[in-house]
């Protein structure tokens, strides 16, 4: 039982944790013909807590009711491997990265969020806000118009060979590469 969280409490290489993902888009397709996506989900919770007039949520949401049970499950899987197979130690991130955000002030790599950027206090702050305000909004704006998050399109529309799956995959990349290299330096100057 020993060797079993200590193999769960460390990152597992690509090679393996890739495929395993990969392999869920068939398996879901052959063992219930059912799409794999979470974007999806905020949908089927909103059609479900709040039944209305509205056009967009009304639609049979109990068909996608074990998306939710999915949703439950990684929330579940969140819990465990942060209170079971924590290692406690930091996550490992490139120095020259760590060397990069150094010269924009944040010096707090320890986890995969920097707390000196991610914090309540940094909320009300002018960087704060872009960050995540504006940022969340641009998020799941960008989701609502590609319909369909990064992953969603990345990994199920692309193995259904799906030519706005591609072209969304392609843009998400572009747009995730500007914005790491020429916006978030100019934010993180704030």
């Amino acid at each position: 039982m020993h060797d079993l969280l200590h193999t769960l409490s460390k990152p597992w290489p690509w090679y393996i944790a890739g495929p395993l993902i990969g392999l869920i888009v068939p398996l879901l397709l052959l063992l219930g013909n059912r799409s794999f996506g979470i974007s999806s989900t905020l949908r089927h919770i909103c059609a479900v807590c709040f039944p209305g007039n509205i056009p967009f949520f009304r639609y049979n949401w109990r068909q996608e009711l074990w998306n939710l049970f999915f949703i439950a499950g990684i929330v579940l899987g969140g819990i465990l491997a942060a209170g079971l197979f924590d290692s406690h130690e930091p996550v490992k991130i490139n120095e020259a990265l760590q060397s990069e955000l150094a010269t924009y002030g944040v010096s707090d790599t320890f986890g995969i969020v920097p707390r000196d950027l991610f914090t309540w206090h940094n909320l009300i702050t002018r960087k704060g806000f872009i960050l995540v305000v504006v940022g969340g909004f641009l998020v799941g704006f960008g989701t609502r118009y590609a319909d369909g998050c990064t992953s969603g399109h990345a990994i199920t529309g692309l193995s259904n060979l799906q030519w706005p799956s591609l072209v969304a995959t392609l843009c998400f990349m572009a747009g995730g590469i500007l914005v790491a290299n020429f916006i978030l330096p100019y934010i993180l100057q704030l």
